[in-house]
Formats: C-alpha cells, sequence, structure tokens
C-alpha cells in the first residue's frame, strides 16, 4: 500500500516536463512561479466528484484529461495561457492500476498545452478530483463576460449538444452505433479546450465564457453580465453529423441549447472586428458559427427564430445546476 508521498512521487512528480518559469514545484510545502513581466494571472477552480460529475464505468485516463481540459477551457474563454496547475486528489483507496491511467490522461493534455502540474494534495475518502490552474495574459486583455453591446454578434467555436447526447447514450436513454457513437463518447470523456482560439480573440471578442452547463445557461451569464438581450438564429446552431444522423431537428436543437460539457466557447464581436475574426480563423477546419446578435433588452432574454420566424423552446432546465439536478451528470460545472 503506497503512502501519500511515495503515490505523489510516483505518479504525479514528472520534473522533466516542468515549465522553466517554474522555480519550486512538488516537492516543497509550497510552489513558487515566475510569471512573465507584464502580465496578469488568472486562476480557476474546478471539481469533480465520482457520482455527480462521472460514475464508476468512465475511465481514469478520461478523468485525468478531463479535469485538466475543463479548468484550460476556463482559462481559454479569459484569453489566458495556461502555465501551472495543482492537484487535490482524494481516493478511497491506493488502486494503482487506476492511479497510472488517471495520472497518464492529465499528463498528456498537461505536456500537450505546455502546462507543469507543480503541488497539490492527497487524502482518503470518496472519489473527487480538483484543480486549479493558472493562467498569464498581457495585461488588461482578459476577456471579461460584461462587455457584450448591443448590435454584437454571437459565436460558437463548434458543434453543440454532442456531450449531452453521448450522456444519453452512455446511461441507454437513447440508441447509436458505430463511429457516431464512438465519436460522441469522445467528445465526452476527452474535451478539447480552445486555447488557441480563446488566445487569439483578445483584441477581438467583447465578451466570453465557455459552455460548460449549456449554451442558453453560459449565454446568459454574458447577457446578465453584460445587461443585455439576444436574438439567436436557430439554423445557424453548428451541429455534428453524428447529432443530426441520431435526433430529430427539433431534439438536435434542444439539445445543442441545454446540453453541458462541451468546452466550446461562446463569444460576442462587434461589426469592425467580424473581418479580423474571419482573417484570423480562415485556416480552421471548423470555424466559429454565428448564431445570432445581441439585442438592446435591460433583462437577460433570449428570443429564438427560425427562418425568420419566432420559434418556441421547451427546455426542463436551461442548463446544468448542481442544486436543481440528481444523478449522474458526468460533465464538470
Amino acid at each position: 500500500m503506497l503512502n501519500e508521498f511515495s503515490l505523489i512521487q510516483r505518479y504525479f512528480a514528472n520534473e522533466k516536463a516542468q515549465r522553466a518559469d517554474v522555480k519550486f514545484g512538488i516537492g516543497d510545502d509550497g510552489a513558487v512561479t515566475r510569471p512573465l513581466p507584464g502580465h496578469d494571472l488568472v486562476t480557476v477552480t474546478d471539481t469533480m466528484v465520482e457520482g455527480v460529475h462521472f460514475d464508476h464505468s468512465t475511465p481514469a485516463r478520461a478523468i485525468g484529461h478531463k479535469i485538466i481540459a475543463v479548468n484550460l477551457s476556463d482559462l481559454a474563454a479569459m484569453g489566458a495561457e495556461p502555465c501551472w496547475v495543482s492537484l487535490a486528489l482524494t481516493l478511497p483507496e491506493s488502486n494503482p492500476e487506476w492511479l497510472q491511467e488517471f495520472a497518464a490522461g492529465l499528463h498528456e493534455i498537461c505536456d500537450y498545452y505546455n502546462c507543469s502540474l507543480i503541488g497539490g494534495d492527497t487524502t482518503r475518502g470518496p472519489l473527487t478530483v480538483t484543480v486549479t490552474a493558472h493562467g498569464q495574459v498581457p495585461e488588461g486583455e482578459a476577456i471579461p463576460r460584461s462587455g457584450a453591446k448591443p448590435g454584437d454578434w454571437i459565436y460558437v467555436s463548434g458543434p453543440l449538444g454532442d456531450a449531452g447526447l453521448a450522456l444519453d447514450i452512455t446511461q441507454q436513454k437513447i440508441s447509436a452505433r458505430g463511429p457516431y457513437a464512438q465519436h460522441l463518447i469522445e467528445r465526452l470523456h476527452y474535451p478539447g479546450p480552445r486555447v488557441a482560439l480563446g488566445q487569439s480573440l483578445r483584441s477581438i471578442a467583447s465578451s466570453c465564457i465557455d459552455i460548460s452547463d449549456g449554451l442558453v445557461a453560459d449565454l446568459q451569464h454574458i447577457l446578465e453580465a453584460s445587461k443585455a438581450g439576444a436574438d439567436i438564429i436557430m439554423e445557424e446552431l453548428p451541429l455534428s453529423l453524428a447529432m443530426t444522423e441520431t435526433l430529430t431537428q427539433a431534439e438536435a436543437y434542444k439539445k445543442a441549447l441545454s446540453a453541458g460539457d462541451d468546452y466550446e466557447l461562446c463569444f460576442t464581436v462587434d461589426e469592425h472586428n467580424r473581418g479580423r475574426l474571419e482573417t484570423l480563423t480562415a485556416h480552421l477546419k471548423d470555424k466559429p458559427a454565428c448564431i445570432g446578435r445581441v439585442t438592446q433588452n435591460k433583462q437577460p432574454l433570449i428570443h429564438f427564430k427560425l427562418h425568420g420566424e419566432p420559434y418556441e423552446v421547451q427546455l426542463e432546465q436551461a442548463g446544468y445546476n448542481h442544486f436543481m439536478s440528481s444523478g449522474s451528470d458526468q460533465g464538470n460545472r
């Protein structure tokens, strides 16, 4: 049986992967890092709990990947470069096979985004994973939620609803076969944070948020902070082939609006910067989709239109809420 310190040393100490700006990392009472001159520090924290955000069948490698990805997605929404993460891991037991896979998933995504694990804590109890991530952004260039103005265009960075559809598949609420099912489950377990896009939006986007709780719920956070409303054009919502081949159009729209865990970016751009955005994203295979416009409204009201006509949307819940939902959600919130 591994004790706390040997567990950390075996699975999480990774000195070869440390960034040059990490002065002291794992092994000291505290980590010491050195942000670049003229930069602001951005700090985010997310927690995943077994039975709430994932269940016992979720691969350990996927948990390790996702807990980092969801934090990097928050940094991306601020326009920040991810730099350092710390991990608090609560385990029911020190299972070597589980730990090996969990650590592999965590280190893979950290290495990919040049982000160093610099410390944390381990303890015994119900399986819970918490990560605090730090990023840096040039001083004054972090993208807020509160900058959207009437007339700004609303964009999302990629297909919506896939992770929510995958959750329905894993919980056997619907059936999907072959490559569609595999694609969807990959989107749920191994989300790709839009780190490069987020940094590119620093001087272009007037507001930004990552879609963790569902498009409607997260867009409303922008609208509340910006004291505005929005019109959403339903036919412009980006939907994957897996989504359109599995659900009816109405079902797909509903999933795209309310399902969480996509970790795409939702952002607003004023008319003056639309050309810059198109130039910036011209090389991308999947370009951000313009799905509507910010409107003059003191209340965060969203109106939906389909082919120019009002479209009524019935959502049981606009997005995920820990204290209004029950059962396994498998998504980090």
